[in-house]
């Protein structure tokens, strides 16, 4: 036998202003950890940029720019697909995979680019990702 409350019954408007209160806290938190990853993304491109300069000079460190700022467009891509998924659209696209083709490719047929650095360079999101992960980690060790 099921029990099911009236429409206008406080219990069922408790249970639906808890979880729109929740689901609107996730988001909030999800578009903070968006910035977070993306502020992060482009600090480490900076700061690697310029050791790359400093090292091995403006050629590599162009290549890894390149590569940095395509890495940059694809993790905003990314974010944008993730958010679109359960809405109008339940696949990602595959526009992004033709971005990191089209850097290869433009990066192999260049004089001015090279592809380790320019691929290396577009991997750069995912310092940000594991730097993420390690203060996570680190703040989890903590509070046990």
């Amino acid at each position: 036998m099921k029990i099911i409350p009236a429409k206008n019954s406080t219990a069922t408007q408790a249970v639906v202003e808890t979880s729109s209160t929740s689901v609107s806290d996730g988001m909030e938190e999800y578009d903070r950890l968006k910035y977070k990853l993306l502020v992060l993304t482009i600090a480490a491109g900076f700061i690697i940029g310029l050791v790359v300069l400093a090292v091995y000079g403006w050629n590599i460190a162009l290549s890894y720019a390149v590569g940095a700022l395509v890495g940059t467009i694809y993790f905003r891509m990314l974010t944008k697909g993730v958010d679109r998924l359960g809405g109008e659209s339940n696949r990602l696209g595959f526009s992004r995979l033709g971005l990191f083709i089209l850097l290869i490719a433009i990066a192999a047929k260049s004089d001015q680019l090279h592809i380790l650095p320019a691929f290396l360079g577009f991997m750069t999101y995912k310092v940000a990702v594991l730097a993420i992960l390690a203060q996570d980690l680190s703040s989890g060790s903590h509070s046990r």
